[in-house]
C-alpha cells in the first residue's frame, strides 16, 4: 500500500494550502465582523463619537480627579475637575476670538495686498500668466451668491443642524464620562459578572487595553501640545496674521495621525502667502518638514513608544483604512482601536486560559515518561 492510500484525506492535501485555507476562512469571518461592527456604528454615529470622547475625557481627567479625591468626595472632584477644563478651554477660545476680532481689518487689508502682490508676480516674468481681473472676480461671485442664495441657505440650516448635533453629542460625551470617573470600576465589574468564564484574565487584559488608550490618549495631547506651539511661536516670530487661531487647528489636526499636522501647517502656508508674500510662505513650508521631523523623530518615539506598539506601516495602513470606512472620524478612531485591541490579544495570548493550558499539555498515557536510565 502506497503511502497516499493509507494516508487520511485531510493529509492529501498539501500542509501549506491547508495552512493557507485555515487563516482564509479566519481571516474572512474576522474581516466580516469588522465590518459588520462598522456597519453598525454607522448606524449610531452619534452615540458611538460620543462615547469614545467620553473615554478620552476620562483618560485625560483621571489622573486630575485622583488628585482632588485625597481632598473631596469622588462626586465633587469629578465636578471640579470638569469645571476647570471648561473654564480653561472657554478661556482660551475666549482669546482667541477676540485676538481674531482685532485683527479682521488690518487682515484684510494685508490680504488684498497680498493676493495683488501674488497677482503681479504670476503675470509677470518668467510665468506670464494672464491677468486676472479682481474686480471682475469679485462681481462674478456676487453674481453667483445672488442666483444661489436658497441653496446657500439651505447649507447654512444644515450646518447649524450639523453644529447642533455636535453640541449633543459633545453633551453626552460629557455626561458618560461623569459616570466613567465616578463608578467606572463598578460598572467594568458588572460588566465581567455578565461575561461570565475566567474573569481575572479578562480583568488583566482589559486593564492593559485601557492602559493603552490612556498612554496614547494623553501621548497625543503632548505632542499636539508641542505641535502648535512651535507653530504659535514660528508665526510670531514671522509675523503671520492668526498666529494663535492657526496654532490652536495644529492642535486638534494632531489628532488624526500622518496627515492632521501637515494639513494644518499647509493652511498656515496659505494664509502666510496671501499675508506676508512667498519668502515667508516658503518659511512656513519648511517649518512643515521641521515639525515634521521632530514629531517623527523625536517626540512620537519618546512619547509613543510605551503606549502604542504599532509599527510605522501598520499605523498608516490603519488611518487609511479608517478613512475610507469613516472619513475623518474613522481616522482618529482607527488607531486607538488597533492599539488597544492589539494589546488585548497580546495579553491574552501571553496569560492563557487554565482550560487551554490543560488541553495543550501532553498526557501521561499518550506519551509515557521515559524512565531514567
Amino acid at each position: 500500500m502506497t503511502r497516499d492510500q493509507g494516508a487520511h484525506p485531510d493529509e492529501a492535501v498539501q500542509y501549506g494550502l491547508r495552512v493557507a485555507a485555515a487563516y482564509a476562512w479566519r481571516l474572512t469571518v474576522l474581516a466580516v465582523a469588522v465590518y459588520l461592527v462598522f456597519v453598525v456604528l454607522g448606524r449610531l454615529t452619534l452615540v458611538a463619537v460620543a462615547v469614545f470622547v467620553g473615554l478620552l475625557i476620562s483618560a485625560l481627567l483621571r489622573p486630575l480627579v485622583d488628585l482632588f479625591a485625597r481632598a473631596l468626595p469622588r462626586g465633587l472632584a469629578v465636578v471640579v475637575a470638569l469645571l476647570l477644563t471648561i473654564v480653561a478651554f472657554g478661556g482660551v477660545f475666549t482669546f482667541i476670538a477676540d485676538s481674531v476680532a482685532g485683527q479682521s481689518g488690518k487682515l484684510s487689508t494685508q490680504f488684498i495686498s497680498g493676493l495683488t502682490d501674488i497677482e503681479r508676480s504670476l503675470t509677470g516674468a518668467p510665468l506670464h500668466l494672464p491677468a486676472v481681473d479682481l474686480t471682475q472676480l469679485g462681481q462674478q461671485v456676487r453674481d453667483w451668491v445672488t442666483h444661489n442664495g436658497g441653496a446657500l441657505a439651505g447649507h447654512a440650516l444644515g450646518g447649524a443642524g450639523i453644529a447642533l448635533e455636535a453640541l449633543t453629542g459633545l453633551v453626552l460625551a460629557v455626561f458618560c464620562s461623569i459616570f466613567f470617573l465616578t463608578s467606572g470600576d463598578q460598572i467594568w465589574t458588572w460588566l465581567l459578572r455578565q461575561t461570565g468564564g475566567d474573569r481575572h484574565r479578562w480583568d488583566g487584559a482589559a486593564r492593559a487595553g485601557w492602559a493603552t488608550f490612556a498612554g496614547y490618549t494623553r501621548g497625543v495631547v503632548i505632542i499636539a501640545a508641542t505641535n502648535a506651539f512651535l507653530v504659535c511661536i514660528a508665526l510670531l516670530i514671522l509675523r503671520v496674521p492668526l498666529a494663535l487661531p492657526l496654532a490652536l487647528l495644529t492642535f486638534f489636526a494632531a489628532f488624526i495621525p500622518l496627515i492632521g499636522s501637515p494639513v494644518a501647517l499647509g493652511v498656515a502656508t496659505l494664509v502666510a502667502l496671501a499675508a506676508r508674500g512667498p519668502l515667508i510662505a516658503l518659511l512656513v513650508l519648511s517649518l512643515v518638514v521641521v515639525i515634521g521631523q521632530i514629531e517623527g523623530h523625536l517626540l512620537h518615539p519618546m512619547v509613543m513608544s510605551r503606549a502604542v506598539n504599532l509599527h510605522p506601516l501598520a499605523v498608516a495602513l490603519t488611518v487609511a483604512s479608517g478613512t475610507v470606512l469613516a472619513g475623518v472620524i474613522g481616522a482618529v478612531v482607527a488607531v486607538p482601536m488597533v492599539a488597544v485591541t492589539w494589546t488585548i490579544w497580546t495579553t491574552l495570548k501571553a496569560h492563557p486560559s487554565p482550560e487551554a493550558t490543560a488541553s495543550e499539555s501532553p498526557s501521561s498515557t499518550a506519551h509515557p515518561a521515559h524512565s531514567s536510565p
